[in-house]
């Protein structure tokens, strides 16, 4: 059979083709032969071009040995000129690409002067003796490496093949269809990560595996971060700078390195102009760092740092913070504008002095993170052409963005984003949980917004972080490529890309269930706990919300993970051996380790909960609690030891965090005798006169549950005698160790008519009989026909999901946007883009009936997003009937409690307090005022 392998490229903006790659042809008219016959042709660079040209071009050889086993030539002399050719250089830099030019052999209008553009072109009879070239000509030294790159994609190297061991497709032959292929130019000028947090992962890694002799992360680290970050597109790296780590201008070959990839450095917010003070400042020596008593000495390292790295391309932060990461000192709010002030003319007379071109032309950019912003927005005089970095709260949702004056200016604007913090409220260090939706909502807004200069995520480690980086970085070189109804989907096409498009299916699955628990409450979360407060103390681990009396909530959580983490298990069993490693990194891990961390939380709280009822199997789960924590530890070491150790080290835990211990687990004395406990769904308490299930409703035609317990070690029997046979017992009778859970439903088409139709259980035990209230909601009008297509109140609650509205009414450009992938029941209603100002006329209805009238509290849900700039708000209207109209804001003050418990839960929750004058249909309806929101759900609570 036929074997062909066709890996597409797609330019939307310029609707070109897409660049084929196949290991077999009939006939050599229509491709160019890549390799053929065990012989593959040479490459073709100049010995004149930059670093990085001969770099891409030697990696390209390297690439095309990985795949077919054989490795070309690298030739740079006009003599060796025989055959044909793969030519490699950028404009104005390679000979035979100028004389190409020059002879209207090659087109390059396109990309000339422009930054980081490539084209791929096969050309007929390039040369004397020469029939046919490949060439890939880039604008400039990095637009010629993305060209290469994209180049070694297609034949089937992933960019991840080193940091996520994604095999390499092996080819003996190969060749490329005939054609021209131009890049889009890319949607963010800069475009990297930020390496942070290192001290528990990447740091211990490198220093024993990469870069032993430093016991450090240092060149031979950063060579291979380098190539990663250039595969991606992407051209920008803030180095790793906690204190465990030398600063990176400090070791030697760590600049040498960058320029050779043509990476440009940068810094993060805290480090002016490129000074690291975290490992850099010694106190002792040099005092404190503090601009208003010792000026002097800090402007002094600050001057040997722009002398010392000014020949390397690099962005300056122009900045003045605390020690690391924390606040400026001073003595006022006035005292830290003025300082503020000083550091900026005074960084950028260093600046001058060191570079020998206008300060215009030097890239710059201001970070207002945590209090600089407020001392920003009080009128701080930025030079126009510093470009605005804006950073998110930390926790993936953006602070603010440019305003009309702001979008102005020369410098533009970026942002800062995070998929991996340190910090209170609470860390996540651990696990890539971060949704796509949340991402590109953020993202897109930005971009909308102006901010398409400077884009920075911090990455933590890298690893397990791989698909959010790349999916940030992917976003970065064309936003244009994603929408809302695309975004769930793209890292499920980046792994079926790798591992086969037979499990589509189920990693689509895989991945919507592990972002949604995960956003839900991050694994790192489920302690309860929060950390890193005004004491430096980190509270004890508590009970979660997740409820195993209401709604089933802990259950279906754990039956989800347990669900996902199955599917995960089979894929990587089925894959061939070279594969696995793969796998289990991208996906395995996280979806099984989140599973068990859940199961280690969620199973130790249902011990204690159970030790309160002194049931049988409260000890029990304190092993399994245990069991859970040692499989975890085992799943780590597994991932440690993959591949004879090679990423042993990355997923160390830091040892510290409460997530790391055992949670506390209860033990019980049990009697030797046996005592039946029986609890019924939604109980709050076991001091109660008389067990009930919850209502039944014949419009939702639910089942509930009660369970039978031992609170001794010995069996017992039981039976049950119902009063009416519209009850059905999942099972009437037994005999129970520890305990049985027996499902309750209703003969719909046997039970009376009626408001309130009453029923009993009755449960027998030996000499103790224990009697269930069962309560039916079967009203003989409206008919269920009736409210098809309402909310319907049950048990006292309407729950409405606002992307499921009855109507809309869009006035001018605001329009409402279903986002999928974000929300309790996985989607979100967005009302209206920020991009734009004005959606007061604009609102969307829901009809709801209600059984009962009078107060009523609304809870609205919504993504803890921020006003998109200083001028606007977040504010939202509502009203219920023809009542008053009510303006409500989701406005908090970041880094107070609101804030924090907003980002740990990713909601914000607003209560409205309404009166419903009688029982029937009503409308709720929701304006959006300010474009922006998203809404997640909408609870109407009866009481």
């Amino acid at each position: 059979m036929k074997s062909l392998l066709i890996f597409f490229l797609l330019f939307p903006q310029l609707l070109l083709s897409q660049i084929q790659i196949t290991n077999h042809v009939k006939s050599d008219t229509e491709y160019f032969p890549i390799v053929q016959k065990k012989s593959a042709v040479n490459i073709y660079i100049d010995e004149n071009d930059l670093t990085l040209v001969q770099k891409s071009a030697s990696l390209l050889a390297n690439d095309l040995d990985r795949v077919s086993g054989i490795k070309p030539n690298l030739i740079s002399g006009g003599d060796q000129l025989n055959g044909n050719l793969i030519i490699v250089g950028s404009i104005g830099k390679n000979n035979l690409i100028d004389k190409l030019i020059a002879e209207n052999k090659l087109d390059v209008s396109s990309i000339t002067d422009k930054w980081e553009r490539f084209i791929i072109q096969t050309i007929e009879k390039p040369f004397a003796n020469v029939p046919q070239a490949l060439v890939i000509v880039g604008s400039d030294r990095r637009g010629t490496a993305y060209g290469v790159f994209t180049f070694s994609k297609n034949i089937g190297v992933s960019p991840w093949y080193y940091w996520a061991d994604v095999p390499i497709k092996k080819n003996k032959e190969l060749y490329i269809k005939k054609g021209r292929f131009l890049s889009n130019p890319p949607s963010v000028k800069y475009r990297g990560i930020f390496l942070n947090d290192e001290d528990w992962g990447l740091h211990p890694w490198a220093s024993k595996n990469l870069d032993p002799k430093l016991n450090d992360i240092g060149p031979n680290t950063y060579e291979k971060i380098f190539e990663l970050v250039l595969r991606l597109k992407g051209n920008m790296l803030a180095p790793a700078m906690h204190e465990c780590t030398k600063a990176f201008f400090t070791v030697p070959g760590n600049m040498e390195m960058a320029n050779n990839y043509g990476i440009i450095i940068s810094t993060a917010h805290c480090e002016p102009l490129l000074y690291n003070n975290a490992s850099e400042w010694d106190k002792k020596k040099q005092g404190e760092w503090n601009y208003a008593t010792n000026k002097e000495e800090i402007i002094r390292v600050l001057d040997n740092r722009v002398k010392q790295a000014c020949n390397n391309d690099n962005i300056y932060t122009i900045a003045l913070r605390g020690m690391h990461d924390e606040g400026m000192k001073a003595d006022s709010e006035e005292q830290k504008f003025k300082l503020l002030a000083e550091a900026v003319k005074d960084q950028r007379a260093i600046l001058s002095k060191h570079i020998d071109k206008p300060l215009t032309e030097v890239p710059q950019i201001f970070v207002p993170y945590k209090e600089v912003l407020s001392i920003y927005e009080q009128g701080l005089d930025l030079p126009e052409d510093i470009t605005i970095v804006w950073p998110d709260d930390n926790y993936g949702y953006i602070k603010k963005l440019s305003d009309k004056k702001e979008q102005k200016r020369k410098g533009g604007s970026g942002i800062y984003y995070h998929i991996s913090y340190l910090g209170w409220p609470n860390d996540y260090l651990w696990l890539n949980t971060t949704p796509p939706a949340l991402m590109y909502e953020e993202l897109n807004k930005a971009y909308s917004l102006g901010a398409d200069k400077y884009w920075l995520v911090n990455v933590g480690d890298i690893k397990p972080g791989e698909l959010g980086m790349q999916l940030f970085l992917d976003m970065a070189w064309n936003i244009d490529e994603f929408n809302f109804e695309n975004i769930n989907q793209y890292q499920v096409k980046l792994l079926t890309d790798i591992f086969g498009n037979q499990y589509t299916t189920d990693i689509s699955y895989i991945l919507n269930r592990y972002y949604y628990h995960g956003f839900t409450r991050k694994p790192e979360y489920m302690t309860w706990d929060f950390r890193w407060n005004s004491l430096f103390s980190r509270d004890s681990i508590k009970d979660t919300d997740f409820s195993f009396a209401n709604y089933n909530e802990a259950e279906k959580r754990l039956r989800d993970y347990n669900s996902i983490s199955k599917k995960a298990k089979t894929i990587l069993e089925s894959l061939p051996i070279e594969y696995q490693p793969s796998f289990f990194e991208l996906v395995y891990y996280p979806v099984k380790g989140s599973s068990l961390y859940n199961h280690e939380m969620l199973i130790a709280q249902k011990n204690r909960w159970y030790a309160d009822q002194q049931r049988s199997l409260t000890n029990s789960l304190a092993i399994d609690v245990k069991n859970y924590k040692d499989s975890l530890a085992l799943l780590t070491q597994h991932y440690n030891s993959l591949l004879s150790g090679k990423w042993n080290g990355m997923m160390t835990a830091p040892g510290f965090l409460p997530e790391e211990q055992l949670p506390p687990t209860k033990q019980i004395e049990l009697p030797n005798t046996s005592e039946i406990g029986i609890y019924v769904e939604g109980q709050k308490s076991d001091m109660i006169d008389q067990l009930q299930i919850p209502q039944f409703s014949k419009y939702f035609q639910s089942s509930y549950f009660f369970e039978i317990y031992n609170k001794g070690r010995k069996p017992f029997t039981w039976k049950a005698e119902l009063s009416d046979d519209w009850i059905r017992l999942s099972s009437t009778n037994g005999e129970i160790i520890t305990q049985e859970r027996i499902n309750v439903s209703i003969d719909w088409n046997s039970v009376p008519t009626g408001q309130s139709v009453n029923g009993e259980i009755l449960i027998t035990s030996g000499k103790i009989n224990e009697k269930l209230i069962v309560s039916v909601f079967n009203p003989e009008s409206p008919t269920i026909r009736e409210l098809s297509n309402l909310f319907v109140e049950n048990n006292g609650v309407i729950s409405i999901s606002p992307a499921d509205f009855n109507r809309k009414n869009e006035n001018g450009s605001i329009h409402f946007q279903v986002i999928e992938g974000l929300g309790y029941s996985n989607s979100s209603l967005q009302l209206g883009h920020a991009k734009f100002d004005d959606g007061a006329e604009s609102n969307v209805d829901y009809d709801f009936y209600s059984f009962s009238s009078g107060s009523a509290t609304i809870f609205i849900y919504s993504l803890p997003i921020f006003a998109k700039d200083k001028e606007h708000s977040i504010r939202y209207g509502i009203q219920l009937d023809e009542l008053d109209y009510i303006t409500q804001s989701n406005d908090v003050e970041e880094y107070s409690m609101n804030w924090a418990n907003n980002v740990i839960r990713n909601s914000a929750i607003d209560t409205v307090k309404v009166f419903l004058d009688k029982p029937g249909r009503h409308t709720l309806k929701l304006f959006c005022e300010d474009p922006g929101k998203k809404k997640k759900k909408v609870i109407i609570d009866l009481g």
